[in-house]
């Protein structure tokens, strides 16, 4: 029996869309087609169970064989098979359904496609034609006496069949296409590049995928007396994810991962997932002991790698991955993911969103154990990746901030140890109302600080911030366990007494021609002058109003193509202090000098708030002046 059957008109295109728009990547036929085997096992598998004619323990196989003579690439299979009519329905399926609805949703791409469409078009299989100029799938069913044939050269027409086959399953022939200038098709014969694509894609299929390769048989001498054609298995077959935790120890795990993610170094946390239920799938997480040195580039790229039943579908997985864990490696392998039409491009489901919440509260929750148990380790991984949990806290608007708040953790002032803000509020006194913080390189650039006088006096600590994403995660928390959080270069700290107060306000009114004078000399460059109310022992230093503050300015400055931000800038000068009494004395008796003594005084104090003075020659030669002036 043999038979011709046309394509519909429409058909040519569909290959076409399919060969040319669907598939990227032209060495993804051979998951393809190894997926397709893999699906005809399991179906047989599944139907011997309770099928007496069919053969039990059988022992399953997938085999290829690339025959360089004839430029072909063989892929069998002793699986289900087909009968006259399956294949027909199967791979005859685009023949009967190249409608323009269907030609209109893989042209479009947008629509959400179930997994079963790949099997009721045939598209998996037409995969082959991106190497292929013809494909000749020979395969009998166990519910069948005859085997049937099918070949198509992808064109208008295709041709079934009846031929001879004993054993049951499915052989595929490809006829490797002509190579060009731009592509070599002979790459898909050699062993070295079908090894590379198993391993790629198809390692954790569940039946041994076995290759015909060449081995040579040597003499004494060395010289070769004897190749012999013997087979090989190619992939590992069991993913480690699918054993149970139990069979799996730290030592493979972690040798798992350096091989799996090229590390040298063993991971900082690894983290084993088998979930069943509605939604089943395993997943294998791993924090890595340092950074990747471009983790905070444009061009790294988040994601977990995501397998569907041990076939690898994708490499970076974004969607598996909120943004403030882009450091997180792994992978996750599900049979419950819907796939679009060429399995390469992952749709956006409610399935992909369970898994990512649940991994992302599997991630924090084992974070969260290891600051209470481990807290070495937790500062190892926060010195790492701490401000990826502070970016958490801040993006989005702080859509994740209770989540993160009680993962973030500070060095202060007064502890040479990293505290949480649980511990740091257990520990504040009873008349402190605010959780004090400050930006600087280290703990000793916030001591030396001038705001630091009045806090230092009253015995309070301050939170250390020495990342540029701090205060805007503390901003974005506002508080914590009802206590503000509040800079200490910001605004009044409000904490001298009632007594003091009156001092300071009775001071201001008596001084206010200097002090409007010294604003009126800094117009343009501050935006107010005020007798401090924080400081102790330094003469000036440099504060900000509510809202940005002086340190978000530098931050906001320097990134790229960002709007210009500005503090307002108050200039604050210690009462007590020996040089409010000079300046005192210049404006009663030099007042044209005020100027100078103005200017120095104001860039002295950006000096140590970090800025970059517009104009250092001019500040030099001030000073310089100044210098010489009081040695006369």
């Amino acid at each position: 029996m043999s038979e011709i059957r046309k394509f519909k008109t429409e058909s040519k295109r569909l290959l076409d869309l399919m060969i040319n728009s669907i598939y990227t990547n032209r060495e993804i036929f051979l998951r393809e087609l190894i997926s397709n085997a893999s699906d005809a096992i399991d179906k047989y598998h599944y139907l011997s169970l309770t099928d007496d004619k069919l053969e039990k323990n059988k022992e399953y196989e997938i085999l290829i064989i690339p025959d360089k003579d004839n430029r072909t690439i063989t892929i069998s299979d002793n699986g289900i098979g087909m009968t006259y009519d399956e294949l027909n329905e199967s791979l005859g399926t685009i023949a009967k359904s190249g409608s323009q609805e269907f030609i209109q949703k893989i042209s479009n791409n947008n629509d959400e496609i179930d997994i079963n469409i790949i099997g009721q078009f045939g598209v998996g299989f037409y995969s082959a034609f991106m190497v292929a100029k013809k494909v000749i799938v020979e395969t009998r069913s166990p519910y069948s006496d005859k085997g049937y044939s099918f070949i198509s050269e992808g064109e208008e027409t295709y041709e079934i069949n009846e031929i001879e086959k004993d054993d049951v399953g499915t052989k595929i022939t490809l006829y490797l296409r002509s190579n060009t200038e731009d592509v070599d098709y002979d790459e898909f014969l050699e062993e070295y590049k079908i090894r590379r694509l198993v391993k790629k894609y198809s390692d954790y299929i569940r039946y041994p995928i076995k290759m015909l390769v060449s081995e040579n048989e040597y003499d004494d001498a060395g010289n070769v007396v004897r190749t012999n054609k013997v087979w090989h298995t190619l992939n590992s077959m069991i993913p480690i994810w699918k054993k149970s935790k139990n069979e799996v120890s730290d030592e493979e795990l972690n040798e798992f991962y350096k091989k799996k993610f090229f590390d040298y170094q063993d991971p900082l946390v690894s983290i084993y997932l088998n979930v069943e239920g509605q939604l089943t799938y395993s997943a294998l997480i791993f924090i890595p002991k340092k950074p990747p040195f471009n983790l905070y580039s444009e061009r790294y790229e988040k994601g977990l790698e995501l397998y569907s039943k041990g076939v690898f579908i994708m490499e970076k997985c974004k969607e598996l991955v909120p943004d403030y864990l882009r450091f997180i490696r792994g992978l996750v392998d599900s049979s419950d993911l819907p796939l679009n039409i060429s399995r390469e491009m992952l749709q956006h489901t409610k399935d992909i969103e369970k898994i990512a919440n649940n991994l992302e509260k599997k991630v924090l929750s084992r974070l969260e154990n290891m600051l209470k148990n481990e807290r070495e380790k937790y500062i190892e991984f926060f010195e790492n990746y701490g401000v990826n949990i502070k970016f958490g806290v801040y993006d989005q608007f702080g859509a994740k901030r209770d989540l993160l708040k009680d993962l973030l953790i500070f060095k202060t002032t007064n502890c040479d140890h990293y505290v949480t803000l649980a511990e740091y509020v257990e520990k504040m006194p009873e008349n402190q109302q605010y959780i004090y913080y400050a930006q600087g390189k280290n703990k000793q650039t916030v001591l030396a600080m001038p705001q630091m006088d009045l806090i230092k006096k009253q015995g309070f600590d301050v939170l250390v911030l020495t990342d540029d994403v701090d205060e805007f995660a503390l901003n974005m928390l506002e508080k914590y366990q009802d206590k503000p959080f509040k800079n200490i270069t910001q605004g009044e700290l409000d904490l001298l007494d009632q007594e003091e107060k009156e001092h300071i306000a009775k001071l201001e009114e008596e001084k206010k021609d200097l002090i409007s004078k010294l604003k009126e000399i800094l117009t343009g460059k501050i935006d107010d002058v005020k007798l401090s109310r924080r400081l102790v022992d330094s003469p000036v230093c440099l504060v900000s109003g509510e809202g940005v503050s002086l340190e978000m300015e530098k931050v906001i400055s320097s990134l790229p193509h960002n709007e210009k931000v500005t503090a307002t800038k108050i200039l604050e000068i210690n009462p007590n202090h020996e040089l409010f009494k000079a300046l005192e004395t210049v404006y009663q008796n030099s007042p044209d000098e005020l100027e100078m003594y103005a200017d120095v005084l104001y860039s002295q104090a950006l000096l140590m708030e970090g800025f970059t003075l517009e104009n250092p020659m001019d500040f030099a030669n001030k000073l310089s002046k100044l210098i010489i002036k009081s040695t006369k």
